[in-house]
């Protein structure tokens, strides 16, 4: 496990302490059985430091309506797709060549082309760091880059054994949803295709902690076999539980009583029928399963996303986006066919053949999909309002060769905390822009820092919200995150 807490080259020391598209609602879609119950949280307990009375910097003209937040699973290796040092030796360096794009100040990896057509769209944020603060396990980079929080002792402990808590600080999505207005006839944040990791291992930071349940995402769960079928983990309407049931609360209370036991959460929820009323309310709008339906979306437009569950989820979080969802994120979802070439979960965890992986499987799925999502967006003039971020829980060891690979020959890398980068579109982001700088081996920032606390109070920024303050169960006010600060130079 990886924990640095010097930075040599920067003399840093850190103590771990225009287009008309269909409409969303096709009124001559049949009905679906409808999707019920987010997974359930745990009631607002726990405290922060409070600097309510702290500045806070001036919201932007025109707050961006939603956030898609990509997250490629296991730890996207940026020296590999868009920081490559093609000086640097050739054990740093690897096998791919960078190429030119729309932007004069960004360059992507040869299997991206076409991202690079959509540069001009998004901007790059480099050396982004964890201060030395977190495991260098994956948990802990979850927690870490989806609260904006410095994972606790707890995770030092525990490493990927740790559990989610009632006391976590909450996912940004969770804080998002809990400032905005609530949706008419959605929740405020969904997650899809799936909730990492398996169980017992689910990863800490993408649920509302501290905050209370009933800001939870709500659950999309897709899979390999149907990437065109969504449906929530939790419960879903069967033949015992059909619509024209609906008007038996107690019927559907009892079946979310029976989901309730297969969640991973805490069992100590104070407020779990607020999740009740909330699941009914789902069912009962006849507008919630249309918008979980991309069936109806055009044949080409499905292909230009590509028929995979994570290029259908992402054509799903732009649907969301369009329904007014205020945040959306969609956790990539791994491959277990690949999991034994890569030495990983099958996504973008490459401890072994990480430049066959993600030649001949990460990286042409990632390019198909997400340059989609851009374009996509931008044709339908949803991009301005919309903020994309895609991120990760670490970059990769930029020297190759994993000991737990066969090291040189093994071809991997290990994991990286010390820096890694992360895409941001939308929202206001001043595309075609490049943030930040690297070393010239991608180890470590070359000039000040950025922490995953920046990127998101920049988030929070982007979607408008500066009153950050909570209260705990006792009343008593908290600020739900005192440190970072927004990135204005990435604002036109």
């Amino acid at each position: 496990m990886l924990a640095q807490t010097a930075y040599p080259q920067t003399g840093i020391s850190v103590s771990t302490g225009h287009h008309c598209p269909r409409p969303l609602f096709d009124p001559v879609l049949s009905r679906r059985s409808l999707l019920v119950a987010s997974t359930v949280g745990v009631a607002g307990l726990g405290f922060g430091r409070s600097t309510l009375g702290a500045a806070t910097p001036p919201a932007r003209r025109k707050p961006a309506k939603s956030t898609i937040l990509f997250f490629l699973c296991g730890g996207a290796s940026h020296i590999d797709m868009w920081d490559m040092k093609p000086d640097a030796p050739v054990e740093y360096r690897g096998d791919f060549k960078p190429i030119r794009t729309t932007a004069a100040e960004i360059q992507v990896c040869e299997h991206l082309p076409l991202l690079a057509k959509q540069a001009h769209r998004f901007a790059m944020v480099h050396g982004v760091t964890d201060y030395g603060r977190a495991t260098g396990d994956h948990h802990a980079g979850y927690y870490y880059n989806l609260t904006g929080h410095e994972p606790d002792a707890t995770f030092k402990q525990q490493g990927n054994d740790r559990r989610p808590y009632a006391t976590d600080w909450p996912h940004m999505g969770c804080v998002v949803g809990m400032k905005r207005s609530p949706h008419e006839h959605l929740p405020n944040v969904i997650t899809l295709p799936h909730k990492p990791s398996k169980l017992p291992f689910t990863r800490p930071g993408q649920f509302a902690g501290r905050i209370g349940m009933e800001y939870d995402p709500f659950f999309l769960n897709g899979s390999f076999e149907q990437p065109l079928h969504f449906s929530a983990p939790t419960l879903t309407l069967g033949a015992g539980m059909t619509a024209g049931r609906l008007d038996d609360r107690h019927g559907l209370v009892s079946a979310l009583n029976s989901a309730r036991r297969e969640l991973d959460h805490d069992a100590a929820v104070k407020n779990y029928t607020r999740q009740q009323q909330k699941a009914f309310a789902l069912l009962s709008s006849g507008n919630t399963g249309n918008a979980f339906d991309i069936a109806s979306e055009p044949a080409s437009l499905v292909e230009r996303y590509g028929k995979t569950i994570n290029g259908t989820s992402l054509l799903m979080a732009r649907r969301l986006v369009e329904a007014g969802v205020p945040f959306i994120t969609v956790f990539w979802k791994e491959d277990e066919a690949i999991a034994n070439r890569c030495k990983s979960a099958g996504g973008w965890d490459t401890h072994a053949s990480n430049f066959a992986c993600l030649r001949e499987y990460l990286l042409p799925e990632f390019d198909r999909g997400f340059s989609a999502l851009l374009e996509d967006l931008a044709q339908r003039g949803l991009l301005d309002d919309t903020l994309v971020l895609v991120t990760s829980e670490m970059g990769r060891k930029p020297q190759i060769g994993d000991m737990r690979s066969g090291g040189k020959s093994g071809a991997g890398r290990d994991h990286w905390t010390a820096c890694m980068s992360v895409l941001m579109a939308g929202g206001g982001i001043r595309g075609g822009m490049s943030y930040g700088k690297t070393d010239a081996r991608a180890q470590y920032p070359a000039d000040l820092p950025i922490g995953p606390e920046d990127i998101t109070k920049t988030v929070y920024h982007a979607m408008g919200i500066t009153n950050l303050e909570a209260t705990d169960m006792s009343g008593r006010p908290y600020n739900l995150l005192e440190d970072g600060k927004p990135l204005m130079e990435l604002f036109g």
